[in-house]
């Protein structure tokens, strides 16, 4: 039975996330710059996020020793092929919602512009009835944004929790909703503020992306700090409540 781990409720700090996560990695920055540029660009390279899950550990878990002051190399990326299981099962739970949901969009926007298009008096053309689809699409489609969001910002911590604690990729889910809705404000403006910083970087040409990806990680690292705490591997920490993070 998996032992009931603690978190806390509107504890995330987005501007100290990123101070801290800036302060955890800056005196090895260039090697987490060049952790995350290969981690996402493997995670990319294969489809359905197969590789994802892995990467995405194994960037944690550099962040994770850092953290605790252990020794770390480029190589600790791919540990986090130790948990491949759990994790292709999370990025699955989280791949699969979005596709149901943007797949149909699109096809139902297509069809609509075709049926609307057929529908047409070539002697007397409407251009309201393809507007008005074009119009309803938009809106689908900003809906379709705000569930993505927030399907997303639930699903924040599970990475971090199957790393730390080698939680299953169901129950880390799930742990990882319920935290992440207790601190949902908070960690929807550091995604903002993420995202600011993600389109800094688009200015420079897009390779900027890749130097702001680190501090984007650590931000992240240091949210799921601020809420569960750090595992110790050498304590019985399933009844402890989580310290509050110290740099």
């Amino acid at each position: 039975m998996t032992p009931e781990i603690p978190f806390r409720r509107n504890v995330v700090q987005p501007v100290e996330c990123i101070k801290a996560g800036w302060a955890l990695i800056k005196n090895e920055y260039w090697l987490f710059v060049g952790i995350c540029a290969v981690g996402m660009l493997l995670a990319s390279a294969v489809p359905l996020g197969i590789l994802l899950g892995p990467m995405m550990c194994g960037i944690y878990l550099t962040l994770f020793r850092k953290r605790r002051g252990e020794f770390i190399e480029f190589g600790t990326l791919f540990k986090g092929f130790d948990f491949f299981g759990p994790s292709f099962v999370a990025t699955l739970i989280h791949i699969v919602p979005i596709i149901a949901i943007v797949l149909p969009a699109y096809f139902i926007f297509y069809v609509g512009m075709i049926l609307s298009m057929a529908t047409q008096d070539p002697n007397d053309p409407n251009p309201a009835a393809v507007f008005g689809v074009f119009f309803g699409f938009v809106i689908f489609i900003l809906v379709m944004m705000i569930v993505i969001m927030i399907l997303s910002i639930g699903f924040t911590f599970a990475y971090p929790l199957i790393t730390d604690r080698k939680l299953q990729g169901l129950d880390a889910v799930k742990l990882s909703f319920r935290a992440a809705m207790a601190n949902f404000w908070g960690l929807l403006l550091m995604a903002l503020l993420t995202t600011l910083l993600q389109f800094g970087g688009v200015l420079m040409c897009y390779i900027g992306v890749v130097f702001v990806l680190p501090i984007n990680f650590a931000a992240l690292a240091t949210a799921y700090e601020q809420v569960f705490g750090l595992a110790n591997p050498n304590e019985n920490w399933s009844n402890m409540p989580p310290p509050p993070p110290t740099f």
